[in-house]
């Protein structure tokens, strides 16, 4: 049985039945049998192989960008195989703004429709016109437009209703001419007067200085969704919590950082066997060395059960598990 270690970033040992790139839409329907237990592939920076999967996995590599402007936008259109943080400097290099904000977020242009990524204030579903994709069943081309794709907070569409059923091949970006960048978030407040490029260099020096290289150590970068709570609930933790963090979400609702929930209950740094709670990025776990699956897993539930235990807030992870049979739930 191939070795997917190298095919997905938290590079736990782990086997399956066989191993397919696939380049283009023609070479993805000569490997894809309806019939076998597959799961379909990125860059592997979302997905944690648990275990040996009893199926094919499929790795989509369909590359290729094209780039057309109008007196208003710029319109990209991106092969789902193509690295996320290379378009995105692309992107710096040619004077196309917008998702500065997204850069160094590892993983492939198909999967930031699908998780809807998100960083600094700014999420992707903002510069996404359309997305070309395959639909497994009848293997017929389709093309929704973004506005139909149901994005939410690290959800779309992708996540439900055509979950399991359509390939993402190309992922069409319009990026306005006249844009205002997003600066208020973090440590990009401290930039005076920042443009694009500013925003952009800092996101990098801030992510490299509190985020493992996946290729240095194993992880899968956010491993929990940062969870939102009604506005009640928040202001009964501030009674308690003076300096507890939120965001606005709506009037009934904010968002709390994760981080600031696991670092409260005294995880950053805590390792399980070859699992660690990063010591400067508690959102992130990491494959300390010869971890298995177990390990991740047991370490997860140990930080979802004292939170929920605390603050009465239960964490989701954000990453994609996947076992013997296909994903599964904690």
């Amino acid at each position: 049985m191939p070795s997917l270690q190298q095919y997905h970033t938290f590079s736990l040992a782990s086997n399956c039945a066989s191993i397919v790139e696939f380049d283009s839409v023609d070479s993805f329907l000569q490997a894809y049998n309806p019939e076998v237990n597959t799961y379909i592939l990125g860059g592997g920076s979302n997905s944690v192989f648990l275990d040996d999967f009893e199926g094919v996995v499929l790795v989509n590599k369909i590359k290729g960008i094209s780039h057309y402007d109008t007196e208003s936008h710029h319109h990209i259109s991106v092969g789902a195989g193509e690295d996320w943080h290379e378009f995105v400097s692309l992107c710096m290099q040619n004077g196309w703004f917008g998702l500065e904000n997204l850069a160094l977020i590892p993983g492939s242009v198909g999967a930031s429709p699908i998780q809807n990524i998100g960083a600094y204030g700014v999420e992707v579903h903002s510069f996404i016109d359309s997305i070309e994709a395959i639909l497994l069943e009848t293997k017929e081309p389709f093309l929704i437009k973004g506005a139909d794709c149901q994005f939410g907070y690290r959800d779309s569409i992708f996540k439900h209703a055509l979950y399991g059923k359509a390939l993402i091949t190309k992922v069409n970006f319009t990026l306005p001419k006249a844009y205002d960048v997003v600066a208020s978030y973090g440590e990009l407040s401290a930039i005076d007067c920042p443009n694009a490029k500013d925003i952009f260099n800092k996101v990098i020096e801030v992510r490299k200085a509190k985020l493992p290289d996946p290729k240095q150590l194993g992880n899968a970068g956010s491993f929990f969704k940062n969870p939102v709570i009604a506005l009640a609930h928040f202001e009964e933790l501030k009674c308690h919590y003076l300096d507890i963090p939120s965001y606005p979400v709506s009037e009934n609702q904010v968002k709390v950082p994760a981080a600031w929930l696991i670092d409260q209950m005294g995880f950053k740094g805590k390792a399980l066997n070859g699992v660690r709670c990063h010591p400067t990025q508690p959102l992130v776990l990491t494959n300390i060395g010869n971890a298995q699956g177990n390990d991740l897993i047991a370490l997860a539930k140990e930080i979802m059960n004292s939170v929920e235990s605390e603050f009465k807030i239960t964490l989701e992870p954000e990453v994609r598990l996947v076992g013997r049979e296909g994903l599964i739930q904690l």
